[in-house]
């Protein structure tokens, strides 16, 4: 079994390293733009012509399922993508998890690129999963730059920009970019002191993978046998993990053990 992942940069980690939990037994590769990168600055045909790109070069490697582990290129290149590829590739998509934070009640406040914050696609999912909830878009200028880099300083700024525009008494924020997945409990403390009572983070990158799963009917096998391949394509090109992944534990965990092509 071989699934695929694709996002612009190393915010495709969370939702790999959630496949590899369930599935240690699986191949992966991992095909992102930074020769390209930021997507979420570009047009919406610009963006779509980067992501079938990142898509084709993995579709090369024959996966069973290809993610688009990526909310900007689920918003703006997914019925592209779909329709290149599918059915001979299923076709994953990203969707911020809006539905499940909403569900919980209480304020809700949706962390995303300026680019998707207040976007048609975000009010549409605003007005489907969380019709009568108070929700406060954040737009998080830098944040998933900051993270693709691991840059530190830069990434504790723009938790802060952010955080400062939150409301206070919020029950669940929604990290609606992948990159924030992988600085997650940087943000929950950052946020600590606006919260009303426990705090509830809502990632996509488990749903997505589970999702993966089911599209190719194969069940989770968390005690499956580890050390399956790994492909990593930089701009198309064979490489090694950035260095930068291996700055989370979602990188050091695909790292680990992985026979690298």
């Amino acid at each position: 079994m071989k699934i695929a992942l694709m996002d612009s940069g190393i915010g495709l980690l969370p939702t790999a390293a959630a496949v590899r939990r369930l599935r240690p037994d699986a191949d992966l590769v991992l095909s992102s733009d930074p020769d390209g990168m930021p997507w979420g600055p570009r047009t919406p045909d610009d963006i779509t012509e980067h992501a079938l790109a990142v898509a084709r070069a993995a579709a090369a490697h024959a996966p069973d399922a290809l993610i688009v582990a990526c909310n900007t290129a689920s918003v703006h290149a997914l019925p592209a993508l779909r329709a290149e590829l599918e059915p001979r590739i299923p076709v994953i998509g990203t969707v911020p998890a809006i539905k499940p934070a909403a569900a919980g009640g209480g304020p809700v406040a949706i962390w995303a690129t300026p680019a998707t914050t207040g976007s048609t696609y975000q009010r549409r999912l605003i007005r489907e999963f969380a019709d009568g909830h108070e929700v406060t878009g954040v737009p998080c200028h830098g944040l998933a730059d900051a993270v693709q880099y691991a840059d530190e300083e830069r990434i504790d700024a723009a938790i802060d920009a952010a955080v400062a525009l939150t409301p206070a008494g919020i029950r669940a924020v929604v990290l609606g970019c992948t990159h924030y997945e992988l600085v997650e409990e940087r943000i929950r403390t950052a946020l600590a002191a606006k919260a009303e009572g426990e705090l509830l983070l809502y990632g996509s990158a488990h749903a997505v993978a589970a999702q993966a799963l089911r599209r190719i009917g194969a069940a989770p096998a968390p005690d499956a046998p580890a050390g399956a391949g790994l492909t990593v394509l930089l701009s198309g090109r064979l490489s090694p993990l950035p260095a930068a992944a291996l700055g989370y534990a979602e990188g050091r965990l695909l790292a680990q053990g992985a026979a690298v092509a």
